[in-house]
């Protein structure tokens, strides 16, 4: 059944045609990612699926009853309840329903009285019937488990949500939107803001997913991991490739070079009439075919190629003045939030020409230090001390929002460019696709896309050789990222960005190689840890040195300390499991209990006798809290065992 059926929609802004003709159709179960250049229109299409915006041209057809959850770019700041109160308000009727409840079931527990109380009895057995039908009994747990996925302590949960950052207030969207489990999921670039373990896990969530999902995403691996279908917007035009984005990128190449192979027979043929109409244009006894050939050249529908070559950003950062070999070195550096430490003497080095990515989950502390290194956050002990000649430019993970939306894009840069000519402001603009009428667009009507490109071109205004860059691909279409990428590998300077510097408990812990290093090493113990010559070093650690030959005693202590060690993690790990079979045991009667109160809740026998019925209701809130306790028990120790299943895994079985 076709949930969304999109037929010949067309969409212009002002001036600017977006799309023509474009059709799409969204059945049950269809994971679709809409790709296409910055600009292109993508969230535009999600807002009219929605209805949110309305098609110029074209007709939009939704199916009775269709429910659609829709993740925007951008989150409005939300407070007053915690974080679980509000993920579990987004929950539809079963929320709506659960209000209820707790409404009659503060009144029973007040009231005296005899007038009015059969009627509120029934419907509470009406409401619990239809609660329990719906599943509303493991919301609360199910919403747990999400925010846990999202990267949510515990603890977190039940916080008022008006402390989070914007950030964190994404991940509750996302955690909202998926408790409700709509018919349809609409994801406008969800990756952004979240931390790779969420990733991974938001990942496993939707490629589990009951409803369709259509998605907006320039996260390659994340577009492979969730779809079956790519559709490309590109020059006003969809088109829908079968597969994930490596089956798109084939498929499309292979769907142009037989557009290029028959669009070249079609201009043979048509080259090969026009020929016959010049030749025997003005012979009268050949006017009849001349006439027919004209015709026939008219008719023929010429063969479109599109383009895989999206024009994209082209750029290559200026050549930075040299640095000394120290570019920036932090010592004993303390900072703290009120009464939360992030950092408690923090000493970290950096040398010209490295490129460091700083990793960690979120409220590690990644912004923080790449802040402090770039001198734009104070802090409250150490010292932070520049090499030579160093100039450090820094690009937040908000930057788009210090733009001054009232400026047009030359008046963006010019205020930043205060060293460069028209000319030269012109052509890194043109670098940054910015050309012609576009320059003078208004900062506010630009895409997410845009606007990092915006930034990005006036960070290169004012070259620097150390730079400080907070998440700079969010927004940016794939091929703007690749050019990002080969650009920050030519650059010759030193980079910091946040994407090995591990960033975990107030600790920076060193990785020195790629990403696929650092995964494969991020389990290992500190000891066997290491920094290698010529790379950023975390003092106190210190490069491996040559190991001297053992004596056999010596081997022997060794070999017993191994085993002790695999023995201790192989017990931990087997505490850990016979505690959350425990846990899952106690959990099963929980759910048993409550499942044996719902069966007598909705038998009208039980509200005859009103003690007997409060009395029910008094078992069912202790047992739905037992529930609470033993979900946040079970996702506490389920995380223990994962690290411990993971230690043991690098030491080997136990002997």
């Amino acid at each position: 059944m076709s949930l969304v059926t999109l037929a010949g929609i067309a969409k212009r802004h002002g001036t600017q045609h977006l799309f023509d003709g474009v059709s799409l159709q969204v059945p049950t179960g269809r994971r679709i990612a809409i790709v296409g250049p910055n600009g292109a229109g993508k969230t535009t299409l999600l807002e009219i699926i929605t209805g949110d915006q309305e098609a110029d041209v074209g007709s939009v057809a939704r199916a009775k009853d269709l429910v659609i959850g829709y993740l925007r770019q951008e989150v409005a700041q939300a407070q007053g309840r915690s974080v679980l109160a509000e993920v579990v308000a987004g929950a539809g009727a079963v929320s709506g329903i659960e209000r209820r409840m707790r409404h009659i079931e503060a009144e029973l527990a007040e009231s005296g009285a005899e007038d009015g109380l059969q009627e509120l009895i029934d419907e509470y057995g009406r409401l619990q019937h239809r609660f329990e039908q719906l599943g509303g009994w493991s919301l609360e747990a199910e919403g747990r488990r999400i925010l846990g996925g999202l990267g949510f302590a515990a603890a977190d949960i039940d916080r008022d949500i008006g402390q989070f950052s914007g950030g964190w207030m994404m991940r509750v969207a996302i955690a909202r939107l998926l408790l409700a489990n709509p018919d349809l999921l609409l994801l406008d670039e969800p990756t952004n803001h979240l931390d790779l373990a969420s990733v991974e896990w938001l990942q496993e969530f939707l490629a589990e997913y009951a409803g369709a999902i259509v998605l907006v995403s320039h996260d390659r691996d994340f577009i492979n991991a969730v779809v079956n279908r790519v559709a490309e917007l590109n020059h006003g035009q969809l088109t829908e490739y079968v597969g994930d984005f490596a089956d798109f990128v084939e498929q499309r190449d292979e769907r142009i070079a037989q557009l290029e192979m028959l669009a070249k027979s079609q201009g043979r043929t048509i080259a090969r009439i026009e020929r016959y109409i010049e030749r025997f244009r003005y012979k009268k006894d050949k006017a009849r075919q001349v006439q027919s050939r004209i015709k026939q050249v008219a008719r023929i529908e010429r063969i479109e190629v599109p383009t895989n070559r999206t024009k994209s950003v082209r750029f290559r950062f200026p050549q930075p003045p040299r640095s000394g070999r120290v570019v920036i070195t932090l010592d004993g550096i303390v900072k703290r939030y009120g009464p939360h430490t992030v950092y408690d003497g923090l000493d970290l080095v950096l040398e010209r020409g490295q490129k460091v990515a700083l990793i960690g989950p979120n409220g590690a502390g990644k912004s923080t230090l790449l802040k402090i290194l770039a001198g734009v956050l104070e802090f409250e002990g150490g010292k932070r001390e520049l090499g030579s000649n160093v100039r450090v430019a820094y690009f937040a993970q908000h930057q788009i929002d210090a733009l001054n939306p009232a400026n047009t894009v030359f008046e963006e840069l010019a205020g930043a460019a205060t060293r460069m000519s028209t000319a030269e402001m012109r052509r890194l603009l043109g670098a940054f696709l910015f050309s012609g009428d576009a320059i003078e667009k208004k900062v506010e009507i630009l895409s997410g896309g845009e606007q990092t490109r915006l930034a990005l071109a006036k960070l290169m205004a004012d070259p620097a050789n150390l730079l400080c860059l907070d998440e700079p691909t969010n927004h940016l279409d794939i091929a703007s990222r690749d050019v990002l990428e080969d650009a920050l590998n030519a650059f010759p300077g030193t980079i910091v960005l946040i994407t090995i510097i591990e960033v975990n408990a107030g600790e920076a812990t060193l990785y020195p190689g790629d990403f696929e290093y650092y995964a494969a090493k991020r389990g290992l113990d500190i000891e066997t840890r290491g920094a290698v010559e010529g790379v950023a070093t975390p003092r106190g650690l210190e490069a491996p040195r040559p190991r001297p030959r053992e004596s056999a005693a010596a081997a022997a202590r060794r070999k017993r300390a191994e085993a002790e060690e695999r023995n201790r993690r192989y017990r931990r790990t087997r505490d850990l499991r016979a505690a959350l079979e425990r846990v899952e045991a106690t959990a099963r009667a929980n759910d048993a209990e409550l499942a044996d109160i719902g069966a007598r809740l909705a038998d009208p026998a039980t509200y005859a006798d009103h003690a007997a019925f409060r009395n029910l209701i008094e078992r069912h809130n202790t047992a739905r809290e037992r529930g609470d306790e033993l979900a946040v028990e079970w996702a506490r120790l389920t995380s223990q065992l994962e690290e411990a299943e993971k230690e043991e895994a690098l030491t080997g079985p136990a002997r």
